[in-house]
């Protein structure tokens, strides 16, 4: 790649409904992690129209109102209605974990006798770096395509644009020149809506204004915003039927939009998640010691490999922290 391009990553709202199945099983593992902080966990969930599922393994001494955190967990995301296809009050949910096997066990058991360094309970490949193109060490890209998502939550739920509902996905282009973040060339968010803000097909235009001047330029940098800047707003027509009854939602189908926005490798094999996974699964875990001043670099990546029976003791979603 030269150092003139043009550089895309997407995002989904907490609605989606692969996001909404990670975060499902993210509050079932945080729930167990309470009681029980040593819990073998691997939360699976899938959702559909007025259903979820949640499956996977687990061997804790945790009581937890698995039905109830499920139920809660999709409140809060906002899918208290009939109409959208799932409701918190009123979904089946079906429960159906099973202990963590015997074989994977005695793996992490055997590690190590010191309960901070227990042994992983699977192996993979993580990649991971920071830059300096945000606050927060992230690539712009994946970062801005996050605070899309995030502002739309925002002005659903304080009810500013009272039409939105829970499903989202934003998709950012950004020209890069000499390496660096210049300009935003395309942005690409839809969202989900009452049927009202639709013209048959069409969307109405004080929808798409209201997306473009309330969501957006709030959230883009304003010198990044040219006259060749293009926004497509549902640019597929009407969105009302959404989240799980639109799409089946599954967990671990967003690993790109949790990490770098392919701005980075993958991490972990096919499939992969690091969401719904206790500190004893490698996806979890930090697999290098944080040596590296990492900021002072405009890009590093680190490459580590781990084995199931590898100890290690720095708990982290994904990138190295500069110290």
């Amino acid at each position: 790649m030269g150092s003139n391009y043009l550089f895309t990553s997407e995002s989904v709202s907490e609605g989606h409904p692969d996001k909404v199945a990670d975060q499902i099983s993210d509050a079932v593992l945080d729930a167990i992690l309470e009681q029980d902080p040593y819990g073998r966990v691997a939360a699976e969930t899938l959702c559909a129209t007025g259903l979820v599922v949640l499956a996977g393994e687990i061997t804790t001494s945790a009581q937890v109102d698995y039905i109830g955190v499920t139920r809660d967990t999709l409140r809060q995301i906002g899918y208290d209605n009939t109409e959208y296809g799932i409701d918190h009050r009123g979904c089946s949910v079906l429960v159906g974990y099973d202990k963590q096997s015997a074989d994977i066990k005695q793996g992490v058991d055997k590690a190590s006798d010191d309960p901070l360094e227990t042994g992983a309970g699977d192996q993979g490949l993580m990649f991971g770096y920071a830059c300096d193109e945000t606050d927060t060490l992230m690539p712009a890209p994946i970062y801005y395509a996050h605070r899309l998502m995030q502002q739309q939550s925002i002005l659903r739920k304080n009810g500013t644009l009272p039409f939105l509902r829970p499903d989202a996905k934003s998709q950012l282009t950004v020209r890069y020149v000499d390496g660096r973040p210049q300009s935003v060339d395309t942005v690409v968010l839809s969202t989900q809506h009452s049927p009202e803000m639709s013209d048959g097909d069409k969307m109405k235009p004080e929808f798409t204004e209201a997306v473009i001047e309330s969501i957006i330029k709030p959230v883009l940098p304003a010198e990044w915003i040219t006259p060749e800047t293009k926004f497509l707003i549902n640019p597929t027509g009407r969105f009302v039927v959404g989240g799980p009854q639109g799409d089946t939602g599954l967990t671990g189908r967003k690993i790109i939009v949790d990490t770098y926005g392919g701005s980075c490798p993958r991490g972990a094999a096919p499939a992969r998640t690091a969401a719904a996974r206790s500190p004893a699964r490698t996806r979890r875990r930090l697999t290098v010691p944080p040596r590296t001043p990492a900021a002072m670099w405009r890009r590093i990546s680190s490459l580590p490999a781990s084995l199931t029976a590898a100890r290690f003791r720095w708990p982290t979603p994904s990138a190295l922290p500069v110290r």
